[in-house]
């Protein structure tokens, strides 16, 4: 299986919550796992802010954000290039994404469509959950009604 991570998932790699279980699983399952690069900016605010509504102590979500950054190499990074933008502005238009929401979107269907295999989008945002299975990539989980 190829899998994409979207910053929803990814998190609960490093996080125990809702999810987390489910995610490492599939992770384990995988043969290639990506992100696009932005990634890398959502997850550090996704520390941050979980430091803000007080989810993790400052320190927990340090450690979390660093053992990120030394596993970052392990995945396949996805550039962000102009056809990705192009991709990710229809996308935000026509599923009423947000930006970074859209860029994810469209970077895992141009890597679905490089590769010419499907590729699992892990997911636990509902409405990109939704787009991705609208534009025919398959979200994992298989539903989040759980």
């Amino acid at each position: 299986m190829i899998l994409y991570l979207d910053t929803s998932a990814l998190v609960k790699k490093y996080t125990t919550e809702f999810g987390s279980d489910m995610v490492h699983q599939v992770i384990d399952a995988a043969d290639s796992v990506g992100m696009s690069v932005i990634g890398k900016v959502e997850m550090s605010a996704t520390f941050a802010k979980l430091i803000r509504v007080g989810a993790l102590e400052p320190e927990e979500s340090l450690v979390a954000l660093q053992l990120f950054k030394s596993q970052w190499p392990d995945l396949m990074q996805l550039d962000v290039t102009k056809m990705v933008i192009e991709q990710a502005g229809m996308f935000a238009w026509e599923y009423h994404l947000r930006g970074y929401d859209a860029v994810h979107l469209a970077s895992a269907v141009l890597w679905q469509e490089t590769l010419r295999k499907p590729v699992t989008m892990a997911v636990f945002d509902r409405k990109l959950w939704q787009a991705a299975e609208q534009v025919g990539v398959r979200p994992f989980p298989d539903n989040l009604d759980n």
